[in-house]
């Protein structure tokens, strides 16, 4: 049986998004974030429904983040490599030290959260990547200390980590 699965918040929240930014940040900013913040709202969607993200997503987030960053080439080398270098040190931070607590955690961690915590860092860059972390494994820690105090899940139970992730993302977007 397949669930549905609702993605009605997106409209709401990238219409705040617009009204707070509209005529604040370049088009690129700004089609960037809306990016993250469709990617990320679908990411924890389906990880709270079906406890996976799926490599799908993140190769529709990989592909749009090159077409997005592609035109950036045409207008300036030096331009293009500041977005090349933030872009790639947020992938490779958010990925790589995910990766590292899913082999230090014996697959504690999921593998879907590696793949989208990396390909976020593309569009979150090496300091927004993170913030996202931070926020969101904060974020998740407390959520789950409480479930655990009122006895919702239990020491070994696994709660879906995009969710608190997109908290991040969305901290990082709206105050970064």
């Amino acid at each position: 049986m397949i669930k549905k699965i609702s993605y009605a918040g997106i409209p709401v929240i990238l219409t705040a998004y617009f009204i707070v930014y509209a005529g604040q940040a370049d088009l690129f900013v700004l089609l960037k974030n809306a990016l993250i913040i469709i990617f990320g709202y679908i990411a924890a969607v389906t990880d709270i429904k079906l406890r996976i993200i799926p490599n799908k997503l993140i190769l529709i987030m990989l592909a749009a983040w090159v077409t997005l960053t592609a035109p950036r080439l045409f207008l300036g080398i030096d331009p293009a490599l500041v977005i090349l270098t933030g872009s790639l040190s947020g992938f490779l931070a958010g990925g790589g030290l995910f990766l590292l607590v899913y082999i230090i955690s014996r697959k504690g961690l999921g593998g879907g959260d590696v793949k989208f915590m990396a390909a976020a860092g593309l569009y979150t860059g090496f300091a927004g990547t993170l913030t996202v972390m931070l926020y969101g494994t904060v974020i998740a820690a407390l959520v789950g200390f409480v479930l655990l105090i009122f006895k919702k899940i239990g020491r070994k139970d696994a709660i879906p980590l995009a969710p608190f992730l997109y908290i991040g993302i969305l901290v990082t977007v709206f105050y970064g």
